[in-house]
């Protein structure tokens, strides 16, 4: 199976630029599942209903978010109808809308995905996050009821990422970090063969302070007086996320790398997407 997720996407450049170029991308790669998070892509903060349809029509099978993922407030009310939308799995019991869900990939694949968020220097008082995960796989096994695993892991301390992700090897497909809107460049296969990145960056642009205007955040670090709202940068975004080649025999990982496409940074392409 080959599988993109792609990170963030910020603002109305970052969606736009996802919604032009994701159908090629799947038609080029003959991509079997999309996952994309869309947690930023109402002017940086939130998704409306419409930007969640429309990236669907664009071709991403699921939509995953995190920590804004209520900056939108209509979100609360289609998270409960939307099986593609997912919020983090260890938000509170009893939170609008579901944190994973088991999906069919276009070659006939059962794809477990879940959305997860992390604690370290983001929100203590969530449920833990290896707890989670660990429910979520005993529910649905790599191998038994799911023949993919991936897991939107939405956190900022990248040791906390990179545990998590050992805490799974071997029982899931890949784990993929988001939230820092910076590309990393630690993609690699764990010893027990699942795929991990630790972020994979933003779609937007990136001539900005994290997908926003980077005026009013310099102002503020050098200030520490607000002027204005943070606002979403305009400029051509650059899409990031990462490819993956899961075998259909085991559901781990054969192969990962990055995909960048844009105007800011080195562009790159899963070399061994080239051959299908």
């Amino acid at each position: 199976m080959r599988l993109l997720f792609l990170g963030d996407m910020v603002g109305r450049s970052g969606r736009t630029a996802v919604w032009e170029r994701l159908p090629g991308l799947i038609s080029d790669f003959r991509l079997d599942f999309v996952i994309v998070n869309g947690e930023n892509a109402a002017g940086g903060f939130g998704i409306t209903e419409e930007i969640f349809k429309l990236t669907l029509a664009a071709g991403a099978d699921v939509v995953t978010t995190g920590n804004h993922v209520w900056d939108q407030r209509e979100a609360l009310e289609f998270s409960m109808r939307e099986e593609r939308f997912l919020r983090p799995a260890n938000f509170p019991r009893g939170t609008p809308g579901r944190g994973s869900g088991v999906y069919l990939a276009r070659n006939g694949a059962r794809v477990l995905v879940s959305n997860i968020m992390g604690r370290v220097f983001m929100n203590p008082d969530l449920d833990d996050p290896f707890q989670a995960v660990e429910r979520e796989l005993a529910a649905c096994p790599l191998g038994e009821q799911a023949d993919a695993v991936v897991i939107d892991f939405h956190a900022e301390a990248t040791s906390e990422k990179m545990c998590f992700a050992h805490f799974v090897d071997g029982r899931a497909s890949l784990v993929v970090g988001t939230h820092t809107h910076q590309p990393t460049a630690d993609h690699q296969i764990l010893n027990g063969g699942t795929a991990y990145l630790t972020d994979a960056g933003m779609c937007g642009d990136y001539d900005s302070s994290l997908g926003m205007d980077k005026e009013e955040p310099l102002n503020r670090f050098l200030s520490k007086v607000p002027k204005g709202r943070f606002e979403a940068a305009g400029g051509p975004a650059t899409i990031c996320g990462v490819g993956v080649d899961i075998s259909d025999r085991t559901g781990l990982a054969e192969r990962i790398a990055p995909l960048r496409l844009g105007p800011r940074l080195e562009e790159t392409v899963p070399s061994f997407w080239q051959g299908r």
